[in-house]
């Protein structure tokens, strides 16, 4: 019988997510977790506890009429960004084009972004992306990807590494880093030379650095092309960089068709992609990222669609890509407008939230589930039902959030890994 340092008992519901049935949360009624350290040891009902668990001096917190379930696993951000451009955002509730909004002399687009990125001191960047850090671990979020993508310089790129790097260090959370130097290119830089310069010297240099996990690219029209986005990935590839794409946000030029070639980790967006594409990225096993926030927050003319990825079997993740056009940290959120918006069930988005988010950062074998072996990446809602998370639009609550084991949130107060 395993011995349990730490028991989370009476717990109205324990979604475990240990499945991979898109349609169930695997839940469990009056039931317990049980942790050893930092890896859950047990889970099953209250009335099996004692003999599956020595809980002999362990500690306990009491869930009796809440929520318990995996932490989320926010797959797809871009947190660490400068500055605002909530000017451009307000303005485009009312007038949504672009030349227009440029001849009323309305600063819009990534560069503006870029701009403030590559200006703003490391220390200043790092405390505005700890803040995000701060929020999304508040909401559930123990695990979170992070790509660079707002500096187009080698110097600008590696300063976003470097501050995933260590946020990771003075927070809970655990940071998966992707380096997104292909994001698009400099205004002052022809397309041609800047992919020279990624080749030759960008991916080396993070590389050499160790700073990314993931390299990712956008896919679009205007952006890079699929044959473009290939041999851009491959040179990460070869450097022992898992490849990622951003494909079919606005067009189809064949994207995930590349992600299924290559096996990729993940395509992400797909808002275009057609149906035998997606039977294509489910039978590579490359994880379909879906990014609700993004098409509420840019009204999207065509949002994403999962009932033709569910049919394809296509296996699904949520993430919240919280960036400077779409200001969003709230998993919970993310998932009441996939539920809303775009037709998912409740139980497929909090699967996706998080199973699904690890399957897409490869961690499935580690975190996304409650089940013995797993790391204990886990929250507490301050609810009896997890329906709750689609009809309670937005409202806090998650209580308490665990990493590795240890509480780190409680009554909604950050209490370990306080920051600076």
């Amino acid at each position: 019988m395993r011995k349990a340092t730490l028991i989370i008992k009476n717990a109205a519901q324990v979604l475990t997510c240990r499945s991979d049935d898109p349609q169930t949360v695997d839940l469990l009624a009056d039931a317990y977790v049980a942790i050893e350290g930092k890896r859950i040891v047990s889970v099953g009902r209250m009335r099996d506890l004692a003999g599956a668990v020595d809980t002999a001096g362990a500690a306990e917190i009491d869930a009796t009429g809440r929520v318990v379930l995996p932490g989320f696993v926010d797959c797809h951000t871009h947190f660490v960004f400068g500055g605002s451009r909530v000017e451009e955002y307000v303005a485009r509730l009312s007038d949504n084009d672009t030349e227009s909004l440029r001849r009323r002399g309305i600063p819009v687009g990534i560069r503006v972004t870029v701009d403030a990125t590559r200006n703003l001191p490391y220390e200043t960047l790092s405390r505005q992306a700890e803040q995000r850090l701060r929020e999304m671990l508040l909401s559930g979020t123990t695990t979170v990807e992070s790509k660079s993508g707002y500096g187009f310089t080698t110097e600008s790129e590696l300063k976003m590494l470097r501050i995933n790097r260590d946020l990771e260090s003075l927070y809970p959370v655990e940071i998966a880093s992707t380096f997104l130097g292909a994001h698009g290119w400099p205004a002052d830089t022809s397309k041609a030379d800047y992919m020279r310069l990624l080749k030759e010297e960008m991916f080396p240099a993070v590389a050499a650095a160790g700073l990314a996990e993931f390299c990712d690219i956008w896919c679009d029209e205007g952006y890079y092309t699929a044959d473009e986005c290939r041999e851009l990935l491959r040179v990460g590839e070869s450097l022992g960089m898992r490849p990622r794409i951003h494909a079919e946000a606005y067009s189809w030029i064949g994207g995930s068709d590349v992600a299924a070639e290559m096996r990729m980790s993940s395509s992400d967006h797909l808002n275009y992609t057609p149906r035998e594409t997606l039977k294509r990225l489910a039978h590579a096993d490359v994880v379909g990222v879906l990014l609700p926030m993004i098409d509420f927050a840019v009204r999207h003319p065509h949002p994403f669609d999962p009932i033709p990825m569910l049919e394809a079997e296509l296996p699904l993740a949520l993430a919240t890509n919280c960036c400077p056009g779409c200001w969003c940290t709230s998993m919970p959120l993310t998932i009441a407008l996939a539920c809303r918006e775009h037709g998912m069930s409740v139980e497929c988005a909090i699967k996706a939230a998080t199973r699904g988010g690890a399957q897409a950062l490869a961690r499935l074998d580690r975190i996304g589930t409650l089940e013995p072996g797993k790391q204990a990446d886990i929250q507490i809602w301050s609810v009896s039902r997890y329906e709750d998370i689609a009809y309670r639009i937005g409202s806090p609550i998650t209580e308490t959030v665990l990493k590795a084991g240890v509480v780190s949130v409680s009554q909604g107060n950050v209490i370990s890994g306080k920051g600076r």
